[in-house]
């Protein structure tokens, strides 16, 4: 169990990856529900959340900059804090790049995919929930394999999303816009892959 002292790094791990979740969670009811007359609204709304999570960074930075003892090794620390704003920030992409292309419909296997980004948010929070219990921990590793798990089902999605997209699409430009678009999909899940790497490499370091 972490010292009381040192809860500030682990507590910030947290709230960022519940952003993360929240984020993901407005982008799927944003295409659920997709109104190209409320988009610029709802773009706005989860660029709030990003900002959040741009906050829980900037604590981070200026926690560092004081402290004389930390939980972990400092460039762990802003290396988790950065990849968990990271996945924040490509979340936030998915739905910048639909707005940017004024896409007027919503794919079927975008929805999907944005059900696996919740998936894998929501276990890389319960992942950065289960650090502070690292050295003891009966869990975390099957949380890592898990999100690991997740990933690989987000290539395979973004595989067969890719081959519709060229196969039932006639419209060049259509082609183009959503191949940027599963593109960011596939960032999401990877960030959440890289989080899990990171935290793995943190626990195997400090144990």
């Amino acid at each position: 169990m972490a010292k009381r002292t040192d809860r500030f790094y682990y507590d910030n791990f947290i709230d960022s990856a519940a952003i993360s979740c929240e984020a993901a969670k407005m982008l799927r009811q944003t295409l659920g529900n997709f109104d190209v007359a409320t988009l610029d609204e709802k773009r706005e709304a989860l660029h709030e959340v990003e900002r959040r999570g741009d906050d829980r960074r900037h604590e981070i930075v200026a926690a560092l900059v004081t402290a004389f003892i930390t939980p972990l090794e400092r460039n762990d620390i802003m290396e988790l804090s950065q990849q968990l704003d990271d996945v924040t920030d490509a979340v936030e992409d998915v739905l910048i790049r639909i707005y940017m292309c004024n896409v007027q419909a919503i794919r079927p296997d975008a929805i999907e995919f944005a059900d696996l980004v919740i998936e894998c948010c929501e276990a890389m929070q319960k992942l950065v929930e289960e650090m502070p219990n690292f050295k003891k921990s009966k869990t975390l590793e099957s949380l890592i394999v898990e999100i690991n798990r997740l990933e690989e089902l987000g290539d395979d999605l973004y595989a067969r999303s890719m081959r519709a997209l060229h196969t039932s699409n006639t419209d060049p430009l259509d082609v183009v816009v959503w191949r940027e678009i599963y593109a960011y999909f596939e960032k999401c899940c990877d960030g959440c892959e890289h989080v899990a790497d990171i935290v793995e490499g943190i626990c195997i370091g400090n144990r």
